[in-house]
């Protein structure tokens, strides 16, 4: 089977930019966060159950969903964030259904990538043999969030205030990137850390990931 990375950290952290890089070197590569955006476009069953929730007010002149309407209304407000969830569906399984194809359909020595914010609290991190948490300071990931976005720094501000801090999420993760430099810095990071996990991957002497040994402790806990 492949080996998957699972990549994860709050919003303007550089995980995507991270999973540029590697794709570079052949890595593939599934955004959780924009499979989810699919189970809600026109005609699927989600769409209809969102407009029911949040009303029509939340559509693009194309009759889309507008996700930046959309995130103003449930960034910061977790009963709205809630009913979001709720109205999606079971994002779990289509995420579980992208790993399985990857597991069925990848070569041995292949690499792929998950990425998603909620990579750990959504259990998708069970699926990985390593979890990597981007990290970055808050002025930082406010900057980028504006200008990425073209949000204001009310509306930047918000969304970051929504997102867990890297703290919570450092306990099961195998390797934390802190992204407050540059491009060429976190390239630089991003290849070393690549080529030194996979070299083990393919010695066969990659360890079960932190993620799975406290799921294990939990287990025989009770």
């Amino acid at each position: 089977m492949p080996l998957i990375i699972g990549i994860t950290g709050s919003i303007a952290t550089g995980k995507t930019t991270a999973c540029e890089i590697m794709k570079e070197l052949g890595a593939v590569h599934c955004d959780a966060d924009k499979l989810v955006h699919t189970l809600y476009e026109p005609g699927k069953p989600a769409f209809h159950r969102i407009i029911s929730v949040f009303g029509e007010d939340i559509l693009d002149q194309q009759g889309y969903i507008d996700r930046k309407i959309l995130g103003g209304k449930v960034f910061g407000n977790a009963d709205e964030m809630l009913k979001l969830t709720r109205a999606i569906g079971d994002i779990k399984v289509a995420v579980q259904n992208v790993v399985e194809h990857w597991n069925n359909t990848l070569e041995e020595n292949a690499v792929a990538l998950l990425e998603a914010v909620n990579l750990i609290e959504a259990e998708y991190a069970h699926w990985c043999d390593r979890t990597w948490l981007f990290a970055s300071d808050e002025k930082t990931s406010l900057s980028r969030l504006i200008k990425r976005n073209q949000l204001t720094k009310h509306e930047a501000s918000k969304r970051l205030d929504s997102q867990r801090k890297w703290e919570d999420r450092s306990s099961v993760s195998d390797l934390v990137i802190f992204n407050n430099s540059n491009y060429n810095n976190l390239k630089a990071t991003v290849l070393s850390e690549f080529h030194k996990l996979t070299s083990l991957s393919q010695l066969g002497k990659l360890t079960p990931s932190l993620y799975s040994k406290m799921q294990f402790e939990k287990e025989i806990t009770g």
